[in-house]
């Protein structure tokens, strides 16, 4: 767990910079910073939860908001699915721990760091999802707690690090030009179900979906012609 609480940190550091502008921006909006906290506890997933905070503050519907979010989550399915090999043998307390550890940044680490070396797994995943969980959860609140006492942010471009974030985390993901294909279907799909008229939280599920069965395909194929 050591070495994935330590490998994680500059990942964890970086989150904590967009941690910090969403508490500021959740608070403009009427979060409180108690609120925030309990977010990123509960939920621990920054995307979700910039997607929820954007749904409530332009419709005002909480219940929307969480719908918003939820449905980014899906993308999840995915994600839990590449790690059975890593939670096989722990019991059901740990994998479910584990999996509300997992994030797109220590998710990410794990499965590059165990391309590497089979040896890394469960310990890994826990040791730096424990980092980031709690680097998420302290700089949310902390900027709420500041940008309730500030006024409107938004003329300072803090929404631009949510999509800086995002590409930062899609820069690392990158692991060469076979992997084009879903990306590029994932990235048409969103663009045309958004451009439908579909809200901004399922075009990216749409688009998710989409690569996914890409990937799905390209590897049937590749199995057949095998």
């Amino acid at each position: 767990m050591k070495i994935g609480a330590v490998a994680i940190l500059p990942l964890a550091m970086g989150a904590a910079v967009y941690g910090f502008a969403f508490g500021l921006l959740a608070a403009q909006v009427g979060f409180p910073w108690w609120g925030v906290g309990l977010m990123s506890a509960l939920v621990h997933a920054g995307s979700s939860q910039i997607v929820a905070v954007e749904q409530f503050a332009s419709t005002g519907d909480v219940l929307s908001a969480v719908f918003a979010g939820a449905a980014l989550n899906l993308r999840y399915v995915g994600i839990v699915a590449s790690l059975s090999e890593v939670l096989n043998g722990l019991s059901l307390r740990k994998k479910l721990v584990a999996i509300h550890m997992t994030g797109d940044e220590n998710w990410a680490l794990t499965m590059a760091e165990r391309a590497k070396s089979p040896d890394v797994g469960a310990a890994f995943l826990l040791g730096s999802g424990m980092v980031m969980i709690s680097v998420w959860i302290t700089s949310t609140a902390l900027g709420a707690v500041i940008g309730a006492a500030l006024p409107n942010l938004e003329r300072f471009g803090l929404g631009f690090a949510f999509t800086a974030a995002f590409i930062a985390m899609a820069r690392g993901l990158w692991q060469g030009r076979s992997q084009a294909l879903p990306w590029l279907v994932a990235a048409g799909a969103t663009i045309a179900a958004i451009s439908l008229g579909a809200p901004k939280a399922y075009g990216v599920v749409v688009g998710v979906l989409c690569g996914l069965s890409a990937i799905h395909l390209a590897r049937r194929v590749k199995e057949a012609v095998t």
